[in-house]
């Protein structure tokens, strides 16, 4: 496959200046604070966004060094493959987090509910939608019996 290659529209600043101790989903980063400097040449793609109270970020994962095909998840105590997991040690290192957004303040976007690091590359924003982003499931793998754990985890590496 021909190589893909994707430039930042912006950096997102959080409290987190390392991933250690930080939360592993933003379902567990609730009222985490954090701003999105987006570059000022999309500020016109901000139009109508304010009407939005909650927003995915595709980030790229900075820090991520490597990957592995097996991991053992933050969730879990035993390896699964990559793609069965949000383990950040991935082929390709994107992040997806669903934020709350606060306010817009010119290219500023003030937002909580953050769990990446400070100066994460931000790649895309779209709308987070109910109608189109909710699916009910029939099943959710080995996250079944470990979601218990989410709001007590944090990362480690």
């Amino acid at each position: 496959m021909d190589p893909i290659s994707y430039t930042p529209i912006g950096i997102v600043h959080t409290p987190f200046t390392t991933p250690v101790g930080m939360p592993v989903q933003s379902v567990a980063a609730a009222g985490v604070a954090g701003t999105i400097e987006l570059d000022p040449q999309w500020e016109e793609g901000l139009k109508d966004l304010e009407t939005f109270s909650h927003l995915v970020l595709l980030t790229h994962l900075h820090q991520v060094t490597s990957y592995s095909l097996e991991v053992v998840p933050f969730l879990d105590d035993r390896p699964h493959g990559i793609f069965a997991t949000r383990s950040p040690r991935r082929p390709n290192p994107i992040g997806l987090s669903i934020v709350r957004l606060v306010r817009i303040a010119g290219c500023t976007l003030h937002v909580e509910d953050v769990d990446l690091v400070d100066g994460t590359p931000l790649l895309d924003i779209k709308p987070f939608v109910p109608a189109l982003d909710n699916r009910e499931t029939e099943r959710i793998g080995w996250f079944a019996d470990r979601l218990d754990r989410l709001q007590s985890v944090r990362a480690y590496e």
